[in-house]
C-alpha cells in the first residue's frame, strides 16, 4: 500500500497538514514525499512494490502537471509501449508512471480505461484543476473533505483529514471528481444485459476468470503471501496461486488458541496445496487490548467489520513483523458476488440481485475497508483477486435465478466451478462456510461482548445510544466501538451507511447480532 495526499489550494496551515498525512506513515514506510504545485499540495508515502529503486518515487511529474497514485494498474506494460510509440519516455519501471502520459492522451475517458485497483489526484499543470479518483470497487482507500474556506482535500484514510476538514465523506468509488463535481465514469454493479449462459459454460467461464485475476495479481517485485482461513474463498485464492506458482507459496491462518474453528481447516487446504504454512495464535487478552486500536485504524463502529478485523490486524501484524512478504492475496468479495447465508433467505432472484448490487456498491466502506486498513497499518499491500473487473462484472451479470440457493449449497455456482480439478479437498471445496469472526474462534466474539456489556449498565446504554441519530447503536457492544470511534473521529458517523447486518425486511433475518450464527440455517458452519 501507499498513502496520498492532495490539498487542492492554499493550505493555511501546513503544520497541520504534515502532521495529518504523518497519521497514514505506515501504508508507506520506504519514503515520503511532498510537492508544491504552485496551487496546492500533493503528498505521497511509499510502500515499495513495483519498480523498486528511487526512480519510482512519486508525485510523478510531466510538464508542469504532477500525479500521486495508491494502485495497482495491471496490464500496464502495453499501455506503456502505446505511450512509448506516441513520444512519451518514462524514467521508472513503477506502474503508475503512465497516468499522467495517459491523462495528457485520453483526459478523463482514461478512468474507464483502467483494470486496476487504484485512488489518485492529478493536478493538471495546464489548466490549475484537479481531478482525483477511484476504482470501480473501492478497493484503494479514499477520502475527502472541505476546510473553512471551502477548499477540497483529498486523502487514502480518514485519519488524514481529521482537524482539516470539516465533515470527511468517502469518495465514492467508480467516480472521478472535476470542478467541484462526482461524475460516475462506472458502475461495476450494474447489470446492462442479463447473461443467460447455462450451469456448465457459466462456472467454465468463474474458472477461466477467477484463475486470471489470481495470476496477474501474483506479479510484484516484493515477495508475496496469502491469508489461509480455511473457507473456501481464500482456499481456492491459494489453490489457484500454488498451481501457478514455481516454488511453494506462504500462506499464513490465525485463530484462538482454544476454539479456532478454520486452523484445522487452513491446514488442511495447506498440506494439500503444500504450501508453507504459518499458523498464528491470539489471546482474549490480545483482542481486549487491541480493540481501541482497531477501531482508530479502521475508522469504523461497523460491528461485523471490527469484529473481523481482530484476527487480521493481528496475523498481519505477524507477518510484518516475522517475514519479508510485502504484498498480501486475500479472498475478500466473494460472499457479495455468490450470496453468503442470509442471502438463502431471499424472497425472490430479482431480491438477490438487488441486494448483491447494494453490497457490493457499499463494499468499500465494510469488508474491503476491513482488509485494507488490518492489512496497510502492516505496512503490506493487500490485493483482492474475486475483486477482478472482469470477474465481478460477470459474476454480477450471470441470471440471479442460477445464483439462488437451490442446489442444498451455498455458493454453489463456484463450488462447482472447480470440481473435479483436484485444487482442493472435497472437504474444503464443499464445506460450510463459517462467519471469519466466528472461525477465528467462537469465543473471540462472546469475549468482545462480555466486555461491552460491563462497560454500561442498562441505563447508561439507553441513555448513551439516544445521543446517535445516523446508524444508532443497538447493543452494547454497538455501542462501545461507537464511542471508541467519535473518540478519535468526532461527529464525522455517517462516513459509514449503516451496520452491516442481513437484510431485516427478509423473514428470518430480523436479528440483533450480524453474526451468521444466529441464523436458522447456520448448521455445520461452525464445526
Amino acid at each position: 500500500m501507499c498513502s496520498i495526499i492532495g490539498y487542492c489550494g492554499s493550505v493555511p496551515d501546513r503544520g497541520a497538514f504534515e502532521t495529518g498525512f504523518a497519521r497514514t506513515k505506515s501504508r508507506g514506510p520506504d519514503d515520503s514525499r511532498i510537492v508544491d504545485t504552485g496551487s496546492g499540495l500533493l503528498g505521497f508515502h511509499r510502500l515499495s512494490i513495483m519498480g523498486l529503486t528511487p526512480s519510482g518515487m512519486q508525485p510523478f511529474g510531466l510538464d508542469g502537471s504532477w500525479a500521486v497514485c495508491n494502485g495497482e494498474l495491471y496490464g500496464f506494460e502495453k499501455e506503456r509501449e502505446k505511450l512509448m510509440s506516441r513520444g512519451y519516455s518514462f524514467r521508472s519501471d513503477s506502474d503508475c508512471e503512465i497516468l499522467l502520459p495517459m491523462y495528457f492522451e485520453y483526459g478523463t475517458d482514461m478512468f474507464s480505461m483502467l483494470d486496476a485497483e487504484f485512488a489518485c489526484v492529478i493536478f493538471d499543470g495546464r489548466t490549475g484543476e484537479f481531478i482525483a479518483a477511484r476504482d470501480p470497487i473501492g478497493i484503494r482507500p479514499l477520502y475527502y473533505g472541505y476546510d473553512a474556506a471551502g477548499t477540497v482535500i483529498f486523502a487514502s484514510e480518514a485519519k488524514n483529514l481529521v482537524g482539516l476538514a470539516e465533515k470527511i465523506m468517502p469518495f465514492p468509488p467508480g467516480h472521478y471528481y472535476r470542478a467541484g463535481r462526482f461524475i460516475r465514469y462506472r458502475d461495476v454493479a450494474a447489470v446492462e444485459r442479463v447473461c443467460h449462459d447455462d450451469l456448465e459454460t457459466a462456472c467454465a467461464h468463474i474458472r477461466e476468470k477467477l484463475t486470471a485475476g489470481v495470476k496477474k495479481r501474483l506479479v510484484s517485485d516484493s515477495k508475496v503471501g496469502f491469508l489461509l482461513s480455511g473457507g473456501l474463498d481464500s482456499s481456492l485464492v491459494c489453490a489457484i496461486a500454488a498451481k501457478e506458482s514455481s516454488e511453494p507459496i506462504r500462506t499464513f491462518a490465525i485463530g484462538m488458541s482454544e476454539d479456532a474453528i478454520d486452523l484445522k481447516y487452513a491446514r488442511q487446504a495447506a498440506e494439500h496445496i503444500g504450501s508453507r504454512h504459518t499458523e498464528v495464535y491470539m489471546t482474549p487478552e490480545e483482542v481486549i487490548s487491541s480493540l481501541e486500536e482497531v477501531i482508530y485504524l479502521l475508522g469504523t463502529y461497523d460491528i461485523t467489520t471490527v469484529r473481523a478485523s481482530m484476527g487480521m490486524y493481528l496475523v498481519c501484524r505477524a507477518i510484518h513483523e516475522r517475514t519479508d512478504v510485502r504484498v498480501i492475496l486475500t479472498g475478500e468479495i466473494s460472499d457479495e458476488l455468490f450470496g453468503y447465508k442470509y442471502t438463502d433467505f431471499a424472497p425472490s432472484a430479482a431480491a438477490f440481485q438487488e441486494e448483491a448490487e447494494k453490497r457490493v456498491r457499499e463494499l468499500h466502506m465494510y469488508d474491503v475497508l476491513r482488509a485494507d486498513r488490518c492489512i496497510s497499518v502492516n505496512s503490506l499491500e493487500a490485493r483482492v483477486p474475486f475483486g477482478d473487473l472482469d470477474f465481478v462484472s460477470y459474476v454480477m451479470s450471470l441470471d440471479p435465478e442460477m445464483k439462488l440457493n437451490r442446489y442444498g449449497k451455498g455458493k454453489y455456482l463456484l463450488r462447482h466451478a472447480f470440481e473435479g480439478t483436484d485444487l482442493l479437498p472435497d472437504g474444503i471445496l464443499w464445506r460450510e462456510k463459517a462467519a471469519f469472526s466466528d472461525a477465528v474462534g467462537h469465543s473471540m466474539v462472546d469475549y468482545l461482548k462480555e466486555y461491552a456489556a460491563k462497560r454500561f449498565t442498562d441505563a447508561e446504554f439507553e441513555e448513551k445510544r439516544l445521543k446517535y441519530d445516523h446508524a444508532r447503536p443497538f447493543t452494547k457492544e454497538s455501542l462501545l466501538y461507537r464511542e471508541i470511534f467519535e473518540k478519535y473521529y468526532p461527529g464525522q458517523g455517517e462516513m459509514i451507511a449503516d451496520f452491516w447486518m442481513p437484510n431485516r425486511a427478509w423473514e428470518g433475518c430480523d436479528v440483533d447480532d450480524p453474526s451468521a450464527r444466529v441464523l436458522s440455517n447456520y448448521g455445520e458452519s461452525g464445526k
